[in-house]
């Protein structure tokens, strides 16, 4: 692909609160860039990014979906992506690896707990974003209060460029800023057909007032503009959208824009606007890998001619076949050749590579530098990993994953199941990092492990709907972490022959307790190698790390302490890893053992939101679930409460809720921190 075709490339994902309506948007510019025949509504489950029969039937969004589309000569690649925190890895991994970002706002909820999640994580990694304020035509509507929340809340500098005219069941359209015109749309054609027309009269002032704020925030970093404005010079359309692309690609702005995707209203100008002020591929530096071997840094500029770089995003198993989707940051992909997988050191071959539209497909020959696609072929490349020239390999930087906070003892119906059960669960451990499988040794259970109730409900689901694989299922459990009270020393002899070699290592060991959220340290105060021989210090070490990650008590991970080597002894040829490996477990549980340990739980993040009349009683049940208030705010005519409360005092509280406030009220939480619960 020509570097003119690159810039003619947006990458783009789309991420909010659940319910802002983030799918919605998706299928109207589906349906406006001529990429649907039809507009797929998600209360009906019909919309197309929607795909997975679960999605369909809740009404929300649980996996990433991509799709590509055309617009004004533009090739527009977008990643619809959930808004449940149960799937925040689906956003984590999509972010990863987009080159901008829509931001959805409800009018009515504002800046919701989801929206403020999903927008750090696009801050993570430096990702530019326009905002769309949705739902103007919903009761409750205020759009200059969600600009507020915007700036209070996401700490951006939001750039109004468009305004609603009316509001709530009066809103008829919105006024472009930029362009000083009425955009009005027509409801025969479901949308599809606009016009441009004059302000009204009535409104005229209070447009140039915002055009006014528009052109001094772009003056403040932008010194043409600046230089034109103070010495009062006509700007030009086409000089205010260069101003606007520049700072939005470098940060220093967020775009605003605003309508009513279910009504069909502002879809048109928010396309405009990715290709106006979203970057390209060439528009951002080059990513940058590392050498496996010589470990000097690689930078991949987005070129067909430049050595192979491409990144696995996200795994999925689609009709029981393995899908691997990647984005090209430079170079080539082509069908049916081989590629080297930096990650594992191994090659793969590429059998096919698709152009995906949430699930369906379209067989190409070659994706270059840009593009987001399907290969079929990998059989062991997994998430996060690089795929490269065998010739020049580098490493990417790869996708953090999340730990699982919940779990539920599963076990299979009847024999065929249990044969089953295990190929099922390997296909959605592939799919899904933050899933987790254990076998319990002391009860023999398979336990499950994920993000929320949600999470593991879905997986459920999909197992019988895609597998015919029925499970009977144990409560949820909370996944706890272990710590420590007090200080504790142990020393340990390993000495012992195994297959005719006699294996010696001794090792001594203090663990204290460190601060909460401090996570575990580990020091070696052995300088000496006649004490200890250097070779085995990381030997220890990975003996510690190891050993910490089931704890005396239950068996969980144990964190927040520090484990510092202070002696032991060595004899000469009797030394061996094995001896040092053995001697340092033992030492770790016994220390473990001698230290007071106790239970950490997860705690959770809270935001409710009820109408004022149920505050005492919902605030009384957080009490009794031994929660802790953290503000209240009034937002229209709602209250809002945050708090943080144990996640297993958590299990149910949607019934709870909806009980509590005649089903009025909702809520949502993430994951904070792990604690004691006292």
């Amino acid at each position: 692909m020509k570097p003119n075709e690159i810039s003619k490339i947006r990458n783009i994902g789309i991420i909010a609160h659940i319910d802002a309506g983030k799918t919605t948007v998706s299928e109207r510019i589906l349906f406006y860039t001529g990429r649907s025949y039809k507009i797929g509504e998600v209360h009906n489950g019909e919309a197309v990014m929607d795909w997975m029969p679960d999605e369909q039937e809740r009404g929300i969004t649980i996996t990433s979906a991509v799709t590509t589309c055309k617009w004004r000569k533009h090739q527009i690649q977008i990643i619809d992506t959930p808004g449940h925190v149960d799937f925040t890895i689906e956003v984590e991994r999509s972010l990863r690896v987009l080159d901008g970002a829509i931001g959805v706002f409800c009018a009515v909820g504002g800046v919701e707990p989801q929206s403020e999640t999903v927008w750090r994580q696009a801050e993570k990694y430096h990702i530019p974003k326009i905002s769309f304020i949705n739902k103007i035509d919903r009761i409750g509507a205020n759009f200059l209060n969600t600009i507020e929340m915007i700036k209070n809340k996401l700490k951006e500098n939001p750039l109004i460029i468009q305004l609603p005219v009316g509001s709530e069941n009066n809103f008829t359209g919105i006024i472009d800023l930029v362009k000083m015109k009425e955009i009005i749309w027509d409801d025969d054609s479901l949308g599809a057909d606009y016009s441009f027309k004059e302000i009204p009269e009535n409104l005229i002032d209070e447009a140039e007032k915002y055009r006014e704020k528009m052109i001094e925030s772009i003056a403040d970093f932008d010194d043409d503009i600046m230089e034109a404005y103070l010495a009062e010079e006509t700007i030009e359309d086409a000089d205010i959208i260069a101003a606007i692309r520049k700072g939005t690609i470098d940060l220093k702005i967020v775009p605003v824009l605003c309508g009513s995707a279910l009504k069909n209203k502002g879809i048109q100008p928010l396309l405009d606007a990715i290709t106006n002020f979203l970057p390209s591929p060439i528009d951002i530096p080059p990513i940058q890998g590392i050498h496996p071997e010589t470990k000097e840094i690689v930078k991949c500029p987005a070129s067909d001619k430049s050595p192979l770089a491409a990144l696995i995003f996200k795994v999925s198993m689609i009709e029981g076949r393995k899908l691997t989707y990647a984005r090209v940051y430079s170079g080539k992909l082509i069908a049916g050749s081989e590629v080297y997988n930096s990650s594992r050191f191994k090659t793969e071959k590429l059998s096919r590579i698709l152009k995906m539209h949430a699930n369906k497909k379209e067989r190409i020959k070659e994706a270059g530098a840009g593009s987001i696609v399907g290969i079929i072929g990998p059989k062991e490349s997994a998430t996060g990993e690089t795929l490269c020239n065998k010739d020049k390999p580098l490493l990417l930087e790869k996708i953090e994953f999340y730990e699982p906070v919940i779990s539920i003892a599963i076990e299979p119906q009847t024999h065929s199941d249990q044969d089953k059960l295990e190929q099922v669960l390997s296909k959605y451990i592939i799919e899904d990092p933050t899933l987790k499988v254990v076998q319990d040794k002391n009860t023999g259970q398979t336990i499950l492990s994920g993000m929320g109730e949600l999470h593991l409900e879905i997986i459920i689901s999909r197992m019988l709907r895609e597998f015919n694989t029925k499970v009977n299922v144990g409560k949820p459990q909370v996944v706890y972490r272990e710590t420590i009270k007090n200080e504790a020393e142990a020393t340990v002899i390993f000495d012992r022959e195994i297959a005719g070699q006699r294996h010696f290592g001794e090792v001594s060991i203090k663990v204290s307790p460190v601060e909460r959220r401090g996570g575990n340290k580990f020091t070696s105060n052995v300088k000496n190698d006649e004490i200890i021989p250097s070779v085995y210090i990381p030997v220890i070490k990975q003996s510690i790390t190891d050993s910490l990650q089931s704890g005396i008590i239950m068996g969980y991970p144990v964190t927040d302490i520090s484990v510092v080597l202070t002696g032991g002894s060595f004899k000469e040829s009797l030394g061996t890893d094995i001896a040092y490996t053995v001697s340092t477990s033992m030492a770790c549980k016994e220390a473990l053992s001698k230290a007071d340990s106790f239970l950490l739980e997860p705690i959770m993040d809270v935001e409710i939101i009820i109408p004022e009349e149920f505050t005492g009683e919902v605030i009384g049940d957080l009490n009794s679930r031994k929660g802790k208030i953290t503000s209240i705010n009034i937002r229209q005519n709602s209250q809002i409460i945050t708090a943080v409360v144990p996640l297993s005092k958590m299990f149910g509280y949607s019934t709870s809720i909806r009980s509590a406030t005649q089903g009025r009220g909702t809520f949502s939480m993430k994951f904070s921190h792990f604690d004691s619960s006292k």
